[in-house]
């Protein structure tokens, strides 16, 4: 193992993963900006280092700092979280030209499924099955009309190199394809500096159903069941769960053994997503696969009771797989809403501000990742995710009722600061999700229905005291 890690991330998952060394014996430093000077990571990490400004770009996405750092405190390796750097094969392969174990699959790997349309030929390769679509990038409008035309509308226009649900356009008639494509081709150069994009057919009534992976360098492989990550806006994740609910075991089975075969064909290593769209008639269509820990792996954990961030570390000391398919057992049914500073009521909208209040919720079964606490300033400057409220039961009814629970509890306030939790005591009161026949419009559903709930957290009934804090994505 490692004797020190450096953690190229802030906020949750930059805790997260120092929890994790500290558990396993591992010197821990963080890197961090000026505007997380007093996080609790670089409260509690071994050492720490100040990178940069606020901004991003020249903090947390400046891979020069990130490695300067590591040879400053000593590390042996670099893990880089979930957003910023975390799939960015340039920085992976710095890393490995300076010395340092990138907590991730190799610069290779990592090169040809960061790109949307590679990772789809690889898989369709693989024997994963696609949606219809063009598998290389289309060049011009005309060769995007023609794909449209051959699947049928509507299609979605997507980014080859984006992520996080940014570069992606629903086109639902012709009319609309040609100013769609040179959108999403500005957006695309805007964001990732590679403006090809691709052309598939877009279900509109379809479940968003992922299977966790570990593949180790010895090229052993398992799967850690489903999740279902359905409830989205802007194609950006509310609520997940663990396994996928409402769908037969048999397919459920097939989703993961296909999902693991494919993971392995491609030499993957590391802990990995891939993502899929299945049907009305329950068929499944391969999507991406991401190459680093999800916002989501708690719910993983908590079926499987496997610590993902343990085995990432273990992997990338070149320690061979831990388990065998036959070990893994599915326990229960896990939940995760995620709390972002985020106004519903203005098409989710960033609501920065500082936290007057900021109690989260506890109880039997019910864990929450959060670097937040009162007096947290929630700036302007990154992702809004503030909190994951991740409950267990033994059954889906109960986890549900848990997580409602847990929500009544949480209090978060601070003048001109909304949450997204109201949104999501709205999702977990909805007939169609109650009974895990859900799809990815629920969202766009809901939001259309009139509602006389506020979109801000309500005060608790008995109000206390005043006591005055990707999803990062990577940028290539």
């Amino acid at each position: 193992m490692f004797e020190t890690v450096l953690i190229a991330n802030r906020g949750e998952i930059a805790l997260r993963v120092l929890r994790a060394c500290k558990e396993l014996g591992v010197r821990t430093a963080v890197v961090y900006s000026a505007a997380d000077v007093d996080s609790p990571a670089v409260r509690l990490a071994d050492q720490a280092v100040r990178i940069g400004p606020a901004s991003s770009r020249r903090s947390y996405l400046n891979a020069a700092a990130i490695v300067e750092a590591a040879r400053q405190v000593g590390a042996q390796a670099v893990h880089p979280g979930y957003g910023f750097l975390s799939e960015d094969a340039d920085f992976a392969e710095i890393c490995a030209d300076n010395g340092l174990t990138f907590i991730g699959p190799p610069p290779a790997v990592m090169t040809a499924l960061a790109d949307k349309s590679s990772a789809r030929a690889l898989m369709s390769r693989a024997g994963l099955p696609l949606s219809p679509g063009s598998v290389a990038p289309v060049p011009t409008a005309a060769a995007a009309a023609e794909v449209a035309e051959a699947v049928g509308y509507p299609v979605i226009v997507k980014a080859a190199a984006g992520g996080g649900g940014r570069g992606m356009t629903v086109v639902r008639t012709p009319g609309e394809l040609r100013r769609a494509y040179a959108r999403t081709r500005a957006a695309a150069q805007a964001a990732f500096g590679d403006d090809r994009v691709y052309v598939e057919r877009y279900l509109t009534e379809a479940r968003h159903v992922e299977v966790q992976v570990l593949c180790d360098a010895h090229g052993n492989g398992v799967h850690l069941g489903t999740r279902d990550c359905s409830v989205q806006r802007r194609h950006q994740k509310l609520v997940e769960e663990a396994p996928a609910p409402a769908l037969p075991a048999a397919v459920l089975d097939t989703i993961a053994e296909t999902a693991l075969r494919g993971a392995l064909q491609v030499g993957f290593v590391g802990a990995g997503t891939l993502e899929f769209l299945v049907d009305t008639e329950e068929k499944f269509h391969f999507l991406e696969i991401n190459c680093r820990i999800q916002v989501e792996h708690p719910v993983t954990e908590m079926v499987t009771g496997i610590d993902l961030v343990h085995e990432q570390l273990h992997i990338a000391a070149g320690v061979p797989l831990r388990w065998r398919q036959e070990e893994i057992r599915l326990h229960g049914v896990a939940v995760e809403c995620r709390v972002n500073t985020e106004d519903p009521g203005r098409d989710f909208a960033p609501t920065p501000g500082r936290l007057e209040r900021f109690t989260p919720p506890g109880g039997p079964f019910t864990r929450v990742d959060t670097h937040a606490s009162a007096g947290y300033l929630v700036g302007p400057w990154y992702d809004s995710l503030l909190a994951k409220v991740i409950v267990w039961a033994p059954d889906r009814e109960l986890a549900l009722n848990r997580l409602e629970r847990a929500l009544d509890e949480f209090d978060v306030a601070g003048p001109g600061v909304h949450t997204t939790i109201p949104f999501v005591r709205r999702v977990l009161d909805d007939a169609a999700f109650r009974k895990g026949r859900y799809t990815t419009g629920l969202v766009d559903r809901l939001l259309a229905k009139p509602t006389d709930q506020p979109t801000a957290t309500p005060a608790p009934r008995t109000a206390p005291a005043a006591d005055p804090d990707a999803t990062h994505r990577r940028t290539r």
